[in-house]
């Protein structure tokens, strides 16, 4: 079992509020993903779960006991960082044993602990090496030995991929999804790239300012976001946003559309524009249309619709697909 449940929970630095009463249940076995940006709270969130950091206020419950006060180790948890955090002068195995050491288990449970992750981990022809010798994705894959050995009841991820290139982010992506779908173990992922959460979570967790914004499905997420913020966040190209005018049609103070759901024409539309950048990725091509007054809108095309800069364009957004914010940013019903 690994249920999370937060309750009322706050966390104040001085008189500065960072987490403004968060209400959260993590069920047993789901992959969550906190995101945000930069400063929204979502590693502090995490540390408190973990008991790294005191609660000002509020209830922690692990599988429905209170654990608001105990320490980091009695927790039953186990953490895995940006850095990590492994000793030099120890082989991969003495380094993915060292907690099983400390709790002084035996010398065989130890063993068969030991090659038990790094079979799951494909770090079974790594065990003589030490950490110098292994390329940062290797690295990261003994860090999270470490800590499957402990069998703890939810592993928290503290944006474990940041240190890594491009290609090997993706590629520890899907081990870590891989991972979680052999172990059906409680996962709690913090990272500020939606496209990691998209990709990663069965449920996603937006913060802003310490406040949780929405919690759902990535896809619930991205079809009725609560808010615009959500709206703005999860998407990539993010979404486009309208005011004035235009929005005013529409009775509503901002409209918003994604760039997938703009359609493109050389001929005809709603909204007349100009190409400035124009983004050729293969798969896709991204142009980003100046529309006079409406500002400059991100346009997904296909990869090899043969536009570039200074090409008059029309745009038309799809009916059905035009979300609409009133004042407060709330979301009201699409258009």
């Amino acid at each position: 079992m690994g249920s999370i449940t937060l309750e009322h929970v706050n966390k104040s630095f001085g008189t500065h509020q960072v987490i403004p009463d968060v209400n959260l249940t993590i069920e047993d076995g789901d992959f969550v993903v906190f995101v945000g940006p930069s400063g929204c709270g979502k590693s502090t969130l995490l540390r408190l779960i973990a008991g790294l950091e005191d609660t000002s206020s509020g209830r922690i419950l692990l599988d429905g006991q209170d654990m608001t006060d105990a320490g980091p180790a009695k927790r039953g948890l186990a953490m895995v960082f940006q850095s990590y955090a492994l000793y030099p002068h120890m082989n991969v195995y003495n380094n993915i044993a060292f907690p099983l050491k400390m709790a002084k288990l035996d010398k065989a449970t130890i063993d068969a602990k030991v090659k038990d992750a790094a079979r799951i981990l494909n770090l079974t022809e790594y065990l003589e090496r030490k950490p110098r010798q292994l390329s940062g994705g290797q690295r990261q894959r003994v860090a999270i030995g470490r800590a499957i050995v402990r069998e703890p009841i939810a592993f928290l991820f503290d944006e474990p991929l940041s240190n890594l290139d491009a290609a090997l982010r993706v590629n520890m992506r899907l081990e870590i999804s891989e991972l979680h779908q052999q172990l059906k173990t409680t996962m709690v992922y913090v990272t500020h790239d939606q496209v990691e959460a998209m990709t990663m979570a069965d449920k996603i967790v937006v913060l802003n300012a310490g406040r949780v914004e929405q919690f759902g499905t990535p896809m619930e997420l991205y079809r009725t976001p609560a808010n615009r913020f959500v709206a703005g966040f999860i998407g990539s190209p993010r979404m486009n946003f309208v005011d004035g005018a235009e929005a005013t049609k529409y009775g509503v103070h901002a409209i918003g559309v994604r760039p997938e759901h703009i359609t493109l024409s050389t001929t005809e539309g709603a909204w007349a524009g100009e190409v400035g950048v124009a983004e050729h990725l293969g798969s896709d091509t991204f142009l980003h249309v100046t529309c006079g007054p409406l500002g400059t809108l991100t346009v997904r095309a296909e990869g090899e619709k043969p536009l570039s800069h200074g090409d008059k364009v029309w745009l038309t957004p799809q009916p059905g697909r035009i979300y609409r914010f009133d004042k407060d940013g709330r979301t009201l019903a699409a258009a």
